[in-house]
């Protein structure tokens, strides 16, 4: 897999002849919606056996070997045109060689809400944990589902299922009510859990993934017993736990958000924890990168201060937003596909730019209406970036939120640095 950042005068044809690779297989790899409006700035993976990376500023030979699991001496190696290993240059090309990568094994988990057969197929092989979001608890413990999905492809792809268990309401929204009466009610938390074992009595489940949001910063602790219990009752019954945490930078933080999400204790029972590292750039905020690298590596540096770094999941988004500008607050930006934003930058003649300091593309554009839109989404190079930090953290692996679009560049970029553990 290669990388190719469009220039103005390009057209498929040409990139495809500058790298010897059929036309059909970059439109396909990139899901080019119409391939004949490329914007300029729009990164393109160009399918080969030879990964190529170009050195970025502040990147060493030993970080690059490093962030693609490659022997130093296997690197210099490959690329006898680096006379000093001491010194390598922004621009410069460097061959990572296929043969002699040590694919480092991850975890890899993906939440969905409603896909296709043919999204989820094409996923499965790229998660060790499918977590179908959600079943959701009303005040007395009682689980109702809210996804549509096959599950039974996952089998299959040896992907483990995960009941993810939230305290949603009906009408969406996390309920800082219903987690309070799970939490501190002995009769309801007492019927929630028969509920989640009478599910996982049915089959087809590995564990569970708890995501408890908007907890009261009182239940924090009554939260942790609730934990613990949890815990212990699946790990008796041979289950896994998984937590999903808000995206902490310190211990104290404030906010409903935050406050009841005790990393320590999470990191020291649960087995697996996803960092919910997205949401910066938000429905309702001004517009910004979804996930900015400076602002995902905070909340590692913290987590990895007080729970094992073999634990960590970190989030990735798999989506972006469109925001009309100027920003008014109560405002919403509107959702969007990764796929969709490119196409949507080729469709309004933007050029993408890339923010080096938040590691995301993004791009302005005039909508219909005459207002100005400003569009922040991911793409290889960003991707590229967030999984460096696997590596660099020693993590886990990864979360993805959401899966329910399909975005082939997230996976093949993956499956260019790691490989994926398989529970099953």
């Amino acid at each position: 897999m290669e990388l190719y950042v469009v220039r103005n005068g390009d057209t498929i044809h040409q990139i495809a002849r500058r790298y010897s690779t059929p036309a059909e297989d970059i439109i396909s790899a990139n899901q080019l919606q119409n391939p004949d409006v490329l914007p300029v700035g729009q990164a393109l993976i160009i399918p080969s056996h030879e990964t190529r990376r170009t050195v970025r500023r502040g990147d060493t030979l030993y970080s690059i070997a490093r962030s693609y699991g490659v022997s130093l001496p296997c690197l210099l190696a490959a690329n006898p045109q680096i006379a000093d290993p001491n010194r390598v240059y922004p621009g410069q090309a460097v061959v990572i060689p296929a043969d002699c990568r040590q694919m480092r094994e991850i975890v890899v988990n993906g939440y969905v809400t409603d896909a296709a057969d043919s999204t989820l197929n094409a996923a499965l092989p790229y998660l060790t944990f499918l977590s179908p979001f959600s079943y959701r608890s009303d005040l007395s413990g009682n689980l109702t589902p809210t996804f549509h999905l096959n599950l039974t492809l996952s089998g299959g792809h040896r992907t483990a299922n995960l009941l993810t268990l939230t305290n949603l309401l009906e009408a969406g929204g996390f309920s800082s009510q219903i987690a309070h009466a799970i939490l501190t009610d002995q009769a309801v938390q007492d019927n929630f859990l028969k509920n989640v074992e009478a599910l996982l009595g049915q089959g087809g489940w590995y564990g569970v993934n708890v995501d408890f949001e908007y907890v009261y910063q009182f239940d924090r602790e009554s939260y942790n017993q609730f934990l613990r219990r949890l815990t212990e009752r699946m790990h008796r019954l041979g289950y896994i736990v998984v937590t999903a945490l808000a995206p902490k930078l310190s211990e104290n933080q404030q906010g409903l958000l935050y406050a009841a999400h005790d990393y320590a204790f999470h990191g020291q029972t649960a087995d697996y924890v996803v960092l919910m590292t997205y949401e910066w750039g938000y429905t309702y905020g001004p517009a910004m990168a979804v996930a900015p690298l400076s602002q995902v590596r905070q909340v590692l540096d913290y987590a990895t201060q007080v729970m094992p770094a073999e634990r960590i999941l970190m989030g990735v988004p798999n989506y972006g937003y469109d925001w009309t500008l100027p920003f008014a607050q109560g405002t919403a930006a509107r959702s969007l596909s990764n796929v969709d934003a490119a196409a949507l930058a080729g469709r309004m003649g933007a050029g993408i730019q890339y923010d080096q300091a938040a590691q995301s593309p993004f791009f302005r554009y005039y909508g219909a209406d005459g207002r100005q839109h400003e569009v922040w989404f991911e793409d290889a190079r960003s991707l590229r970036a967030k999984y460096a930090l696997v590596n660099e953290y020693g993590l886990a692996g990864v979360s993805f939120w959401n899966l329910n679009n399909l975005f082939l560049t997230n996976f093949m970029v993956l499956e260019s640095m790691f490989s994926v553990e398989k529970a099953l």
